[in-house]
C-alpha cells in the first residue's frame, strides 16, 4: 500500500487543480454549517426566552387549599336512611380555610428535601385599588422578596425600584405596570387598597413590576410577607400558598403527588399548569432541528455532486495511478482524503460564520414595551450546537466521498488507457 502521506499530496494537488470546485464544495459545506449553527442557536435562544417568560414566573409545585364541595353531605351518615338511595341537589362547597395548616412546618420540611432548592411562603388576597376617584380590582401577593427574588427571578421584572426597596420599606408595594399606567402612580406616591372585608390600607408605591403579559401586569401587585398579613388582620402563621422551586424539574410529577397524598393539599406540578406551552415548545424545537438538519443534507449532496464530477474528469488520472502500481484502494484513499479535507476545511470555516452571525444577533436591539428587561435579541451559545456541526460536516463529507471513490477504486485502468 503507498504511504499515506502520497496519497495526501495526490489529493491536495487534485483540489488544487481543480481549485474552483473545491471552493465551491467547501463554501457548500460552510454554508450548510453555518446556517445550522445561526438557525439552531437563534431557535432555541428565543425558546429559551419564552421558557423564561412563562417557566420563572411559574414555580415548580404550587401548593394551596383548593375549594372543593363537600363529598360526604348529612344524608349520608344518617344510619336510619343508610340503606336508601339518597339523592342531594344544589351542593354547596364547604366552608375551608383559604390559609395553609401548619405551614411553616410543612415549609421546613419541603426545604430538607435535596430535590428542593426552596419553598416560599406566600398571602395571596384580592382586592382595590383606591388612588383618588379611581378603584380597580386586582391581586396582591404578600411574598419574602428576597427570595422571590433569587429563586424566582422576581426581580428581573421589576422595571422601576428594587426588591431591596421593599424589603426595606413598612407598608410599601410593587405595582403592577398596567395598574400604575391606568392610576397615573409613581414610586414615592401612595395607594390605597381595600380588601374584600372592606378595610382600607394605604401603601407606599416604591417599584413597578412588568411579567410582559398585559393580563397580570393589569392586576397583579406585590407587598411583604407581614404587609399582607397585616393588610389581612391576620397572624404571622396565616400563608395561602406554598410556591417550590425544584433543581430538576422532572421531579415536580411525583413530588406532587406525595404532598396531596400526605397532605391533604392541592399540589399542581409545572407540567400540568403549562401543558399546553410545553407541546408548542416541543413544536418548535421540532421545527427547528428539522430545518437545520435540511441545511446539512443539501451540502451533503452538494459535496457527493461535486466529487462525482471530479472522479469523472479525473479518469485519466486514475488510470495512470493505477498502472503506476496504486491499488484500488489507494485510489478510493486519494478521494476519501479529498473529501475530508473539504468537509474539515468548511466545518470549521462554517463554525466561524455561524459564530460569527451569532454573535451580530446577539447584539441586534430587540426593544419592546412588553418585555423591557429584553435588550437585544435571545441567542443560545451552546457548544454541543458547534461539536455536533464539526461532526456531521466531517460524517457527511465521508459519506458523500464514498460512493465516488468506491467508483473510482473499480475503475479499469486498461480501458482507460486504450481511449487515450
Amino acid at each position: 500500500m503507498i504511504q499515506r502521506s502520497v496519497i495526501m499530496s495526490i489529493a491536495k494537488t487534485h483540489l488544487l487543480s481543480k481549485l474552483k470546485q473545491t471552493i465551491i464544495a467547501a463554501l457548500g459545506v460552510t454554508f450548510g454549517i453555518g446556517s445550522y449553527i445561526t438557525l439552531v442557536s437563534f431557535m432555541t435562544g428565543l425558546n429559551n426566552m419564552l421558557d423564561d417568560l412563562i417557566l420563572n414566573q411559574t414555580p415548580h409545585i404550587h401548593i394551596y387549599n383548593e375549594i372543593q364541595p363537600s363529598k360526604q353531605q348529612p344524608v349520608d351518615i344518617y344510619e336510619a336512611l343508610s340503606g336508601s338511595l339518597n339523592m342531594v341537589r344544589s351542593i354547596k362547597p364547604k366552608q375551608t380555610q383559604k390559609k395553609i395548616h401548619n405551614a411553616q412546618p410543612l415549609i421546613d420540611l419541603l426545604e430538607k428535601d435535596p430535590r428542593v432548592r426552596g419553598a416560599l411562603p406566600q398571602v395571596k388576597t384580592q382586592i382595590f385599588y383606591i388612588a383618588g376617584p379611581i378603584d380597580l380590582g386586582g391581586n396582591l401577593t404578600g411574598v419574602n422578596i428576597l427570595q422571590e427574588a433569587e429563586l424566582s427571578n422576581l426581580g428581573d421584572y421589576i422595571v422601576e425600584g428594587s426588591p431591596q426597596d421593599l424589603e426595606n420599606t413598612a407598608n410599601a408595594i410593587i405595582l403592577g405596570s398596567g395598574v400604575a399606567e391606568k392610576m397615573s402612580l409613581e414610586i414615592g406616591e401612595r395607594v390605597q387598597v381595600n380588601t374584600v372585608q372592606g378595610e382600607l390600607f394605604p401603601l407606599k408605591v416604591v417599584g413597578i413590576y412588568q411579567s410582559g403579559i398585559s393580563d397580570i401586569d393589569n392586576i397583579q401587585s406585590y407587598t411583604n410577607l407581614k404587609t399582607a398579613q397585616k393588610i389581612l388582620g391576620q397572624p404571622e402563621n396565616y400563608i395561602t400558598d406554598i410556591n417550590v422551586k425544584l433543581y430538576d424539574t422532572d421531579d415536580a410529577v411525583g413530588l406532587a403527588k406525595k404532598i396531596e397524598e400526605q397532605y391533604g393539599l392541592r399540589a399542581v406540578d409545572v407540567q400540568t399548569a403549562n401543558a399546553q406551552f410545553e407541546t408548542g415548545n416541543t413544536v418548535r424545537n421540532l421545527i427547528s432541528y428539522s430545518v437545520s438538519v435540511t441545511l446539512l443534507l443539501v451540502a451533503g449532496f452538494g459535496i457527493y455532486n461535486i466529487l462525482n464530477m471530479l472522479i469523472y474528469e479525473k479518469m485519466n488520472d486514475i488510470a495512470i495511478l493505477k498502472a503506476t502500481g496504486f491499488t484500488g484502494r489507494d485510489v478510493q484513499w486519494v478521494f476519501m482524503s479529498q473529501a475530508l479535507i473539504i468537509g474539515i476545511i468548511g466545518g470549521v470555516t462554517g463554525l466561524l460564520v455561524g459564530y460569527l452571525l451569532s454573535v451580530v444577533i446577539s447584539n441586534t436591539p430587540f426593544e419592546t414595551e412588553a418585555l423591557p428587561t429584553i435588550e437585544t435579541y435571545p441567542v443560545n451559545f451552546d457548544p454541543w450546537f458547534y461539536i455536533i456541526g464539526i461532526s456531521f460536516a466531517i460524517v457527511a463529507t465521508f459519506l458523500a466521498g464514498y460512493l465516488p471513490s468506491k467508483r473510482a477504486k473499480k475503475i479499469d485502468p486498461v480501458r482507460i488507457i486504450n481511449r487515450l
